[in-house]
This record gives C-alpha cells, sequence and structure tokens, in this order.
C-alpha cells in the first residue's frame, strides 16, 4: 500500500514539473522572441541602402553603385541621392572614402572609414573634391553631386571610391556621429592601355563546404568557382555551369547573372557558389563551366567529374567483396584438401 502511494507521489511530481517546463516554454515563445525580434533592426530596401540605428539616425542612398569612364584631364559630375527618412531634419557630413576588395572574397566591399588614409592603388579619393554638409528635411530626398577630376597624367585603369553620409555634430566641429553610415560607391575607368587578365584559380564540388570528388549524397552540391584578376580594371565575367550525365546535359544555371553584374577588382580573388541541382542519388556527372569576360570575349573552360555513391552502395560493395574472397578462399582450402586425399590413396595402393 505504501509503496502504491510512493509511486502516486511519483507521477503527480512528474506530472507538475511536465506542466510547469511547457508554461516556460510558452513564456519564452511570447516575451522573448519579440523582443529577440525587435532587437533584429537594420534593413535594405530597393533603390538604395537604409540605416536604422535609431530614432533619429535613418537614411537611404542610392544608387549603390556607380559605374563611370572619365578621360584623362577631364572633370565629371556624378550624382548620389539620399533621403531623410526621420520626422526631423538632419544635418550630414559627406565623406570621401577609397575601397578595396574585402577578404570574404564575396563581392563585399572594404571600405577605408580613415578620412586620413587612401588605398595604396587604384585610388579615387585622390581626384574627388571635398564636399560641405548637406541639410535634408524629413523625408526629403536630395541629390549631391560628387565632382571628380582627373589628372592629364592618371594611367588607365580602375579607380574606387565610395561617398558615405554620416550625421554631423550640432557643434559645429565638423564631427560626424558615429553611429551610423551609408555609402555609394562609385568604379571610374581611366581609358587607354587597359589590361584585362582575369585567371581561374580554381574550380571545386562542394557538399558543407567541404570539396570532394565522390558524395554520398545529391543535395547541398555547389561549385565554387574562384576567379583571379591580375589586370588594371575591374573585370564582370559572365557565364554558366553545364552539368552532363553521359551525354546529355540534365542541368545548367548562369554565373554572375545579375544587374549590375559583380565585378572582380585588380589584385583581388572573388568566387562565385553556384548551385548544382538534378543529380541523381547514384551515377558519373561531368560539371562544365564556361566563363567569359572582357571586351574582346575572352574565355575561361574548364570540367571536373564527380561520382554520386551513397554510403550504403559502399558499404554493400564491401561486404560482397568480402564474401568474395570468402568464398574464394573456402573454394582453394577445398581443393587443396581434395588433392591431399587424392594424393594419400595413391600412396596406398
Amino acid at each position: 500500500m505504501i509503496i502504491k502511494k510512493v509511486r502516486g507521489m511519483k507521477t503527480k511530481l512528474i506530472s507538475a514539473g511536465c506542466l510547469v517546463a511547457s508554461l516556460v516554454v510558452l513564456l519564452a515563445a511570447v516575451v522573448i522572441a519579440p523582443l529577440a525580434a525587435a532587437q533584429s533592426g537594420g534593413n535594405v530596401t530597393g533603390g538604395g541602402a537604409t540605416t536604422n540605428k535609431g530614432y533619429g539616425d535613418s537614411f537611404r542612398i542610392s544608387p549603390l553603385r556607380t559605374d563611370v569612364t572619365i578621360n584623362p584631364g577631364e572633370t565629371r559630375k556624378v550624382t548620389i541621392y539620399i533621403q531623410n527618412l526621420n520626422p526631423v531634419p538632419a544635418t550630414l557630413k559627406p565623406i570621401n572614402n577609397d575601397f578595396i576588395a574585402g577578404n570574404k572574397e564575396d563581392g563585399t566591399p572594404d571600405i577605408i572609414l580613415n578620412e586620413n588614409e587612401y588605398a595604396p592603388t587604384h585610388s579615387l579619393k585622390r581626384f574627388m573634391a571635398p564636399i560641405p554638409n548637406v541639410a535634408v528635411g524629413p523625408g526629403e530626398r536630395k541629390p549631391v553631386e560628387v565632382t571628380i577630376s582627373v589628372p592629364s597624367t592618371a594611367q588607365a585603369g580602375g579607380y574606387y571610391g565610395a561617398l558615405r553620409f554620416a550625421p554631423a555634430l550640432a557643434d559645429g566641429s565638423g564631427s560626424v556621429s558615429v553611429t551610423g553610415s551609408v555609402a555609394s560607391l562609385i568604379l571610374m575607368t581611366v581609358p587607354g592601355d587597359l589590361v584585362e587578365n582575369l585567371t581561374l584559380k580554381d574550380f571545386t564540388l562542394q557538399q558543407k563546404g567541404k570539396e570532394s570528388k565522390r558524395f554520398s549524397s545529391p543535395k547541398g552540391i555547389k561549385a565554387v568557382v574562384r576567379l583571379q584578376n591580375k589586370g588594371n580594371v575591374h573585370i564582370a565575367p559572365q557565364g554558366g555551369i553545364f552539368v552532363q550525365k553521359g551525354d546529355k546535359v540534365i542541368y545548367q544555371a548562369k554565373i554572375n547573372d545579375i544587374k549590375p553584374a559583380g565585378v572582380v577588382l585588380p589584385d583581388s580573388t572573388r568566387k562565385w557558389e553556384i548551385p548544382v541541382k538534378k543529380l541523381g542519388n547514384f551515377g558519373k556527372y561531368k560539371i562544365t563551366a564556361v566563363i567569359g569576360y572582357g571586351a574582346t570575349n575572352k574565355t575561361i573552360n574548364i570540367e571536373r567529374t564527380i561520382w554520386i555513391i551513397p554510403t550504403l552502395y559502399i558499404v554493400g560493395a564491401i561486404l560482397a567483396l568480402i564474401a568474395i574472397i570468402g568464398v574464394i578462399f573456402a573454394i582453394t582450402m577445398s581443393l587443396r584438401a581434395y588433392k591431399r586425399r587424392i594424393l594419400r590413396g595413391a600412396r596406398r595402393r
């Protein structure tokens, strides 16, 4: 009787514990999740970049990128638009910066934020005139002109800069708030002896970030193309990958099929990851990449072969091989035993 009561108490305690745990999970879903969502601010919308660092500090800039060609000795103006998304007026300081290729090889620029520093090569900031502070009313979208003067002695090639806007401090010191800024990239080409030299650094097939020539599953396989620019101007490669099984093309996908097209800056490497689809659960496949670039339509062609063999197939093959070896061994031993019996019988005679 006592044992039954103890068991009943344990059952009630377990039920109560489950009820408390359920209430905790429900509380987390109702309270914590909305708080986490509220703290994940920041967005990028259609025509430009937007900062969202809090009330009084939201602006949108467009276009995000401008491509321009300027001859040596010429001066041109590039128009950038800045919009104040706040319900109060704002004074912004335009800041000229250089940018270089980022380390991630995904096309994300690395803007040199220090106003006193320049890019070691291909600096556009040296040709950009300073811009005075800009007053923007609530909801107002105002054009800002960037004056670029290219010296007559400028070498042919690409030059890369950015115009940033940051909230200016109200004390008139010329300093800026560090709470946030937005930037528009400018890619300038100076005509002349342009060197377009794009090389293939590598072309691999990967799954979950690991390169291989044999995969146990077709899920999540990507073709990774890495291109290196050894020239003096940015290049926008375009092309595609083609997947073949036997002589039949079963899938194809485009590379860098966006507007504006992604570019590879001089002295840098950029990669593209293209999902490979329509692969079966077993078989041999050939993946070919065809990439074109430059004014003279140069091409890069490369192919790789992969196998998709499920682990179960490999285990089955190993077991079959072991079975075959076992059968061969058994037959060999039987033949030897039979031979010994024959020899013993011949000696007795």
